[in-house]
């Protein structure tokens, strides 16, 4: 049994985290929470907008504040998934294969511009994300825990990219954009010039065992059955409106239980210690709208639109 003092103590630790990020990514306190929560829900984040926006400032903010080793993957097109998962190569003096890791055995991996890569360049991601493992020659190797992929995308309008797969898609349980700063924090930005100097300078604040603890946590916040409810009537509203041709696909189960691990998350944040529809509508564009349409700026007023249309229970 936890203490109420041992939650109190984390719940200002998870407080000054947020605190050091903001210092890091300026004006961006909810897309800092969003992509926090994803890493406490267990899942993936996927981040598209335009470049110098400050997606690679982001990861680097994160994996020096929660005092994660990590490692940045640009993907081309010319890259192989080899490069990525590793390769076996053989040992002449020991007459045998050994295999040499790749970079995504790591604790946060940042893919930057993931759909500049070809599809199988893509795919070598897809066991790591999902099973927390890669498999090799027959071997299989298991992720470091824990394990966080931050994928940068290119806008679909751009040259040069290659639309993700609906199942690569799946595998982020949530999708972010940061945009321009407000004029505020340019102005702090521009007289306080490049941020990554002070991500560098940074002292962790918290410790790969402090994110496995609020990642068991945060499964563990209550949820009433009206609450499910209101998550079915989101999915099925989904649903509906991929039936009349307004968007690709309906959310799956499997993207439901996405949506409830981000949204207990998001309580966690918040130090709640049961789900409230209000955090369901906190993270339901993060979680859907790439998986409605396959870009979060296509997708995001279709669920919005949902989020109109469906009544709280």
């Amino acid at each position: 049994m936890i203490s109420p003092d041992t939650h109190q103590d984390d719940d200002q630790l998870l407080a000054e985290v947020i605190v050091q990020l903001e210092s890091f990514v300026i004006g961006k306190k909810h897309e800092l929470k969003l992509a926090l929560a994803t890493l406490l829900a267990g899942g993936h984040l996927l981040v598209e907008d335009l470049p110098g926006v400050g997606k690679t400032t982001l990861a680097r903010a994160l994996a020096a504040t929660l005092g994660l080793n990590w490692n940045r993957v640009q993907f081309t097109s010319d890259l192989l998934p080899a490069d990525i998962t590793g390769i076996s190569i053989f040992d002449v003096a020991r007459q045998e294969f050994r295999f040499h890791p790749g970079p995504v055995f790591t604790s946060l991996l940042l893919a930057d511009e993931i759909n500049r890569a070809p599809p199988k360049t893509q795919s070598a991601l897809l066991e790591a994300m999902e099973e927390s493992q890669v498999t090799i020659d027959g071997h299989t190797y298991p992720m470091t825990r824990p394990f966080f992929v931050v994928a940068t995308q290119n806008p679909l309008e751009q040259l040069g990219v290659y639309p993700l797969p609906e199942s690569q898609l799946d595998r982020f349980i949530s999708c972010i954009e940061i945009g321009y700063p407000s004029s505020e924090a340019e102005r702090v930005l521009l007289t306080g010039g490049d941020r990554r100097h002070l991500v560098d300078a940074a002292t962790p604040i918290a410790s790969p065992d402090n994110i496995l603890f609020w990642q068991a946590r945060a499964k563990q916040i209550f949820t009433a059955p009206p609450v499910l409810d209101y998550t079915q009537d989101l999915l099925k509203a989904t649903r509906q409106m991929a039936a009349e041709g307004m968007c690709s696909a309906g959310l799956s189960p499997r993207a439901g239980l996405s949506l409830l691990a981000m949204s207990r998350a998001w309580a966690l944040l918040h130090q709640r210690q049961m789900l409230l529809p209000e955090d369901i509508q906190a993270v339901f564009s993060s979680v859907a709208s790439h998986r409605l349409s396959g870009s979060l700026k296509r997708g995001a007023p279709l669920a919005q639109e949902i989020l109109n249309t469906v009544d709280v229970v």
